[in-house]
């Protein structure tokens, strides 16, 4: 960025709930599939079909709005968003204005070892538009001969989070994408699915000079749906803004388009402010009474939340903050983690063990922790042959490599490829006498003084033993032999 100048940014983001049927209809909600199958009157806004609410959104809202903290007013109203496109069939959108259904929570991140607190400013309900589908090798609307419209998608539950203007960098806008889709996958209420929409980000971006208080003239970069984008996308956008301002030239208020591929933005159109919408009360919905029962039950429903979670194992497992993080990243890591540890009580070597050699072959072969074949108990057996001795870690590595390839049991692989740990003093005194007598060379050079050759004789009684010597007896005797 350039120097004297402030970014400040205000991120939209959108959320599809994962509920069985529509928001106002009993329409399955189901992603892909053929076009315009799932479609009814009322989501195709045929004349005289009135909407219902769909209960279950209303509790996984809730769930949302708890999980940040917010405050949930005893009532709310759903309005009609009065905007013409080709993918809204009624002409308006079923959305909440002015008295939505949660404000004022929060959610803290952590960026480069500083703590930053982004406020949330609301938090509310309204309903998917149909797709359109632009005929043309960009996909987009500039440029395509012809474009169709898909109305699977019309009326599916939305959530939006408004953040307040309080991220001011790129990376921290990244952080609390990545924290907040964390968090929504917790709370099981979406599967969060970038690449198909089920979480699409609007980013609101103004520059100033530093040290001011005083907002800028804001664009709009339009579905960012992915972290990279997001993160890319800003950074250009950034820099676009302060090298206007710098040359004494002004932004406009726009919706701009960042292409991934050129790194360009460009606008799309004039930014609406909000009485352009025309906003008026829905009067087919009566309003959302939320009284403290309603939120007493879902509070209780809520699941432990990932910064709670993290807090735990920091207390009472002993994990650093970084460990903790990690293990919290993803329920069903940490559901594995602490399914693993009730068979092997100890958590920072289950941890040590995840992060290094699970995730690792996870991220190698673009497998879901759903689909490995190792289990929480398999693994915990593992690290008790390591713990007894009967197998060295470096076996237990690659014993967990073929675990991850065939589901087999550790004790079974051990087994069948005769990998249990040599610890038999005989034995492996006859082996180093062996590797001594093979370098004479280095023997002389360790003892005269060349300590550091010691790890090459560790190493070469590891190679003959295929990495099934026992270290600790292998060091006492090599120190017996050499000194």
């Amino acid at each position: 960025m350039t120097a004297g100048y402030e970014a400040v940014i205000g991120l939209e983001i959108h959320v599809e709930l994962s509920t069985e049927s529509k928001m106002f209809c009993g329409c399955r909600v189901e992603f892909g599939g053929e076009p315009n199958t799932r479609t009814c009157p009322v989501c195709a806004a045929h004349p005289g079909a009135l909407p219902v609410i769909n209960e279950k959104a209303i509790d996984y809202l809730a769930r949302i709005a708890l999980s940040l903290d917010c405050d949930i007013p005893p009532g709310s109203i759903f309005h009609r968003k009065n905007y013409f496109y080709p993918d809204l069939p009624k002409g308006y959108q079923i959305s909440q204005y002015d008295q939505p259904f949660a404000i004022e929570g929060h959610l803290d991140i952590s960026v480069d070892e500083e703590d930053i607190r982004v406020g949330i400013e609301r938090v509310h309900m309204e309903e998917d538009t149909a797709k359109n589908i632009h005929a043309g090798a960009s996909g987009r609307i500039a440029g395509a001969l012809y474009s169709l419209i898909d109305f699977n998608r019309s009326g599916t539950p939305l959530v939006e989070i408004v953040t307040k203007p309080e991220i001011h960098s790129p990376q921290s806008a990244r952080v609390f994408l990545n924290k907040l889709k964390n968090l929504l996958k917790y709370l099981e209420v979406s599967d969060c699915n970038m690449e198909e929409g089920s979480l699409r980000c609007d980013a609101n971006v103004s520059v100033r000079p530093a040290g001011s208080s005083e907002l800028g003239v804001k664009t709009e970069l339009k579905n960012m749906n992915s972290f990279k984008h997001l993160e890319k996308g800003l950074a250009r956008e950034i820099e676009r803004q302060t090298g206007l301002l710098a040359a004494g030239e002004r932004v406009v208020q726009q919706t701009v388009h960042f292409d991934f591929a050129t790194g360009e933005v460009t606008p799309m159109r004039s930014k609406e402010f909000a009485h352009d919408y025309r906003y008026f009360p829905e009067p087919d919905l009566a309003p959302l009474v939320a009284n403290q029962e309603f939120v007493d039950r879902i509070a209780a429903s809520m699941p432990e939340l990932p910064d709670a979670r993290a807090g735990r194992y920091r207390r009472d497992f002993g994990l650093t903050p970084y460990n903790a993080e990690v293990m919290t990243s993803d329920r069903k890591l940490s559901d594995f983690f602490e399914e693993c540890v009730r068979h092997f009580n100890d958590p920072k070597l289950v941890s040590n063990w995840l992060m290094g050699e699970l995730l690792g072959y996870l991220n190698a072969t673009g497998g879901e922790l759903a689909d490995c074949l190792v289990k929480p108990a398999s693994l915990a057996e593992l690290l008790g042959m390591i713990e007894s001795g009967k197998i060295s870690n470096a076996v237990g590595k690659e014993v967990f490599a073929e675990m991850c390839q065939s589901g087999k049991k550790a004790a079974a692989i051990v087994e069948a490829k005769g990998l249990t740990q040599i610890s038999d003093t005989a034995e492996l005194e006859a082996i180093i006498d062996a590797v001594l007598a093979e370098n004479p060379e280095q023997v002389a050079q360790y003892r005269a003084g060349r300590d550091k050759l010691f790890g090459f004789f560790v190493g070469m009684v590891m190679k003959k033993t295929r990495g099934r010597a026992n270290p600790q007896v292998i060091n006492t005797l090599l120190k017996e032999k050499l000194s």
